[in-house]
């Protein structure tokens, strides 16, 4: 049957304002200039209507928003749009793997410069406030943690005055200048600088920082391999080259976490490669910090003359054991820095992650809260903890 018309119901006409609007009448060159916007959904809900009913007797156009729509697709990314901190890495790989270096970074420099170049990177876009933004420095001093607050340009200032002891052992200017330093060593170098520079310290100490560490890492390849044993000072004890370079870039990572978790920005370990590199300096200098220790009283006696062993021998050892990112194990002598590890002369096992060791070895981790798996001699293990957070300065 037909439909009953709605005057045979005896109910209300509708008026003539609920009755719906039908579509503006736009001619086929403004419908196809609205349709960037219909893609962008930009278009008011009367355009949109009339794009859309155009679109349904216009293959061109149809095709067209299409195309369109599909760009606006790639353009709305769901990732952050921030670089992987291995793409710089990765670059430079598979450039290096087509076309060998003229002048090759050397192995032990290539942390550091990978380092700097990471910390340069979350720099690049600081403003004044986060240049200002307040830093604690933490560190262990050998019977308890230390810190000292400064800025964001203050922590790059204090890179800056102690990569300095580098650029001096290459013959490169000292960023000090004519100021006399307290003592030649990286904290009496860091206040000589502060004293020195703008208190407090501005973004301007960026430029000469990264340009003191491009010089460095040219210096050095171009001197070769061989330069790694040049010594250089730190005032109270001295690092071969090579090794100094490691220290370098582990601060460089240290200091950058701290200027990263002062304005609220994640930040990655290194690679693993670099890690292991670092891990393993800390433990080579830890039986002579471990002796040192005791000499101040700070550790367990060490071994009567007539049980001392020989230089070269083997003698009682901890097995560390580094998990994760940077593994592996070491065997440290605990009786002498001369002595040498040796498994059959175990007494005590410990395992930590590699990341929480190298913050241990900065003095941003307790040694009485160092997440450790411990087994044996619980004295030679404390020792050990002890001295890897002593290895620890500002």
């Amino acid at each position: 049957m037909p439909r009953a018309s709605v005057e045979d119901t005896g109910l209300p006409l509708p008026t003539l304002d609920a009755l719906p609007t039908p579509p503006p009448s736009l001619p086929h060159p403004v419908l196809k200039s609205l349709l960037g916007a219909w893609a962008l959904a930009a278009c008011s809900p009367e355009e949109t209507t009339a794009v859309e009913d155009h679109l349904g007797t216009c293959g061109s156009c149809a095709e067209e928003a299409r195309r369109l729509r599909e760009a606006v697709g790639l353009l709305q990314r769901p990732d952050s749009l921030d670089l992987d901190p291995g793409l710089r890495t990765r670059v430079l790989d598979s450039c290096l793997d087509r076309r060998p270096p003229r002048i090759p970074v050397p192995e032990w420099a290539t942390p550091y410069d990978a380092e700097t170049a990471r910390l340069d990177a979350l720099l690049q876009d600081f403003g004044d406030a986060e240049w200002h933004a307040p830093v604690r420095l933490r560190w262990f001093d050998g019977t308890g943690p230390a810190s000292r607050r400064t800025t964001v340009a203050g922590v790059i200032a204090h890179l800056l005055a102690v990569d300095g002891l580098i650029a001096l052992a290459l013959g490169l200017d000292d960023p000090l200048g004519d100021t006399d330093a307290d003592a030649p060593t990286p904290t009496g170098r860091t206040e000589a600088y502060w004293r020195a520079s703008h208190f407090p310290p501005t973004r301007t100490v960026r430029a000469p920082w990264r340009e003191q560490g491009h010089g460095i890492v040219r210096t050095v390849s171009f001197t070769g391999g061989g330069a790694g044993k040049l010594g250089v000072s730190y005032g109270d004890g001295a690092l071969p080259l090579h090794d100094a370079m490691i220290d370098r870039a582990f601060e460089c990572w240290v200091h950058a976490e701290d200027i990263a978790e002062a304005v609220d920005y994640p930040y990655d370990p290194p690679s693993g490669r670099h890690l292991n590199r670092m891990i393993d300096l800390a433990v080579r200098l830890l039986p002579g910090t471990l002796a040192q220790r005791r000499r101040a009283g700070l550790a367990s006696p060490a071994p009567t003359p007539r049980h001392l062993v020989p230089a070269g021998k083997p003698g009682r050892t901890l097995r560390l054991e580094i998990e994760g990112s940077g593994g592996g194990e070491w065997l440290i002598p605990l009786d002498s820095p001369a002595a040498v590890g040796s498994a059959d002369l175990e007494v005590a096992h410990v395992a930590l992650d590699g990341v929480e060791f190298c913050r241990l070895a900065a003095g941003h981790v307790s040694p009485d809260d160092a997440a450790a798996g411990q087994l044996g001699d619980r004295e030679a293990i404390r020792d050990v903890l002890y001295a890897a957070a002593s290895l620890s300065r500002m």
